[in-house]
């Protein structure tokens, strides 16, 4: 928008055209204040003063050209912000047509379904209630028949998400965080590619294993304490691999090809809880401008580097590991490289403590079975978090990190373990889609189906953080007021069906059809669905003891 001029002229003269204003509380709506003077921020009290020789009158002007600088301000910022909400309406009509760009296969009620899922008032208790909402003007019959029939490009899809404007840390680095969440289907026995999926129990040590479908996210974290993540890709873990390593490598490539990353940016840090071989994912995506971050056991016992090499008249090889570094005995721990103090408003003092260059004394088991050769050391930052207390005054127990990064300073362990707390934004993310947008609700057969169904969660999702700066804070009597930048997943859905309207609808309209014969009245199923057994199915080609047998 261009700003008028600042002239020297008489203020009578010097009044530019006002812009439409929208009125504040109390007046109508769209209705405009008349006279209204926009001075320029470079006007000043000297040219007041040269303008009028009087004392009294300079320093009148003076304070009026202060209250319209101000209100200047007001205004211009006012302006650029509807100009931004402009500029994400148009960047959200852009990603639902590529969105509708990669359902290649019933695209339209895919897409309806979308929208059914977003203008919901309510949780999703059943898909099928979905067919009721005005925004799918098709029948349960099409609603079903996208999910069971329908295809969705994945790649295509990766690359529009990994194109979208992602959160950044202060620095300007990426953090990404996987896991892992279960679509446990305890009672489907004619639903093919399931595992056992570990679920914690209510009891400590209480864990258990329910057959389901496992999927792996690669969500980007924020900075600070939100419920907002930034999903970029899920992969349904099949019973014959592990496609963690192969996952994040996609992510980070298609990341670097969509230009998030270039030469010379930090390195993008990939963190991840318990469960996972940090330092085997550390290895294997060694040439990447990567930064693995994750916890590990608190039994574990790492080694310190090798000490300098000296000479020795009886020969013999030079050790490959340091002294033994027990997590459990601090007796083992030397002087940490680095310590640290935070205070937090919610757990206390926090205070850390890191080494440099540990290693784990790797074997041939595991990830490192089939391996040739000579077992790599692998060697990082071991960082230890003790917090006061809990939310709740819980006592809470050292958290032990290792991070692939060497030669780390007080700030990168800082941004370590704040980074590794960000990593439970994904369970606020996964609530979400479960307890509100029913993710799990749906009992669909085929593996393939559900994949449809996440995907069309992830779609949804990614519309509701682009929109939550657009729509209006429709807050229950209950609920606090919030900005619209602070507004939760679930009360920018409620709000988002008033800013439907405004943005691009590429689903056509339905024709008209007459619904199948279907079976006829009387005559039972010829024809039952096969019922799969449950677990990994596919035997691994080298065995341990094949291995040791071999003299490997």
């Amino acid at each position: 928008m261009a700003w008028p001029p600042a002239t020297t002229s008489s203020p009578s003269a010097t009044k530019p055209h006002s812009p439409s204003l929208r009125s504040t509380s109390g007046s109508k709506p769209h209705e405009t204040r008349p006279n209204l003077v926009l001075y320029p921020p470079d006007c000043c009290a000297k040219r007041r003063v040269d303008r009028f020789p009087d004392s009294k009158t300079a320093l009148s002007d003076h304070a009026r050209c202060r209250v319209a600088t101000d209100h200047y301000k007001a205004v211009r910022v006012s302006l650029l912000n509807e100009a931004a909400c402009v500029e994400s309406s148009e960047v959200l009509s852009r990603f639902r047509n590529d969105v509708y760009a990669c359902l290649k296969a019933r695209a339209d009620a895919l897409f309806e379904l979308a929208e059914a899922l977003l203008c919901e008032p309510g949780p999703v208790h059943s898909p099928v209630d979905l067919s009721l909402s005005p925004e799918y003007r098709r029948g349960h019959g099409a609603l079903y028949g996208g999910l069971n029939h329908g295809r969705i490009d994945a790649d295509q899809l990766r690359q529009v998400l990994a194109g979208l404007p992602l959160p950044r840390w202060p620095d300007g680095r990426i953090v990404l965080a996987v896991d892992v969440s279960p679509w446990l289907r305890s009672d489907a026995a004619c639903s093919a590619e399931r595992l056992f999926c570990h679920v914690y129990g209510r009891a400590k040590s209480a864990s258990q294993f329910i057959p389901g479908w496992p999927y792996s996210f690669v969500a980007a974290l924020e900075m600070g304490r939100t419920s907002w993540t930034a999903p970029l890709d899920v992969v349904r873990l099949g019973p014959a691999d592990d496609a963690t390593a192969a996952q994040l490598r996609g992510v980070i490539e298609r990341l670097i090809a969509a230009g998030q990353w270039r030469s010379g940016d930090p390195d993008v840090l990939i963190v991840t809880d318990a469960g996972y071989d940090i330092t085997r994912l550390a290895y294997v995506l060694r040439d990447l401008p990567v930064e693995l971050l994750g916890r590990i056991r608190s039994d574990r016992v790492l080694r310190l580097p090798a000490p300098p090499r000296r000479y020795d008249p009886k020969g013999g090889r030079p050790s490959k590991h340091g002294g033994e570094f027990a997590l459990a005995d601090p007796a083992t721990w030397p002087k940490p490289a680095v310590a640290t103090v935070t205070d937090t408003t919610h757990y206390g003092k926090a205070e850390t403590s890191a080494w440099d260059r540990l290693h784990p004394r790797l074997t041939h088991r595991a990830a490192w079975l089939d391996h040739e050769g000579e077992l790599p050391i692998i060697e990082g930052t071991l960082i230890r978090l003790k917090v006061e207390h809990l939310p709740g005054d819980r006592d809470a127990p050292p958290i032990w990190l290792w991070s692939s990064k060497t030669g780390a300073t007080g700030v990168d362990v800082d941004r370590s373990w704040q980074a590794f707390l960000r990593r439970f934004d994904l369970e606020h993310t996964y609530r979400f889609w479960k307890q509100t947008l029913g993710w799990t609700r749906p009992r669909l057969r085929a593996a393939q189906a559900a994949d449809r169904w996440t995907w069309l969660l992830i779609i949804v999702h990614t519309q509701l953080r682009m929109a939550r700066r657009l729509t209006e804070d429709l807050r229950h009597l209950w609920e606090k007021a919030a900005s619209r930048g602070q507004l939760t997943p679930a009360r920018v859905r409620r709000g988002f069906r008033n800013l439907r309207p405004a943005l691009a609808q590429p689903a056509s309209a339905p024709k008209p059809s007459r619904p199948g014969p279907g079976r006829p009245s009387g005559i039972p199923n010829r024809r039952p669905a096969p019922r799969y057994d449950v677990g990994k199915t596919v035997k691994r080609g080298r065995t341990l003891a094949a291995l040791q047998q071999s003299g490997g």
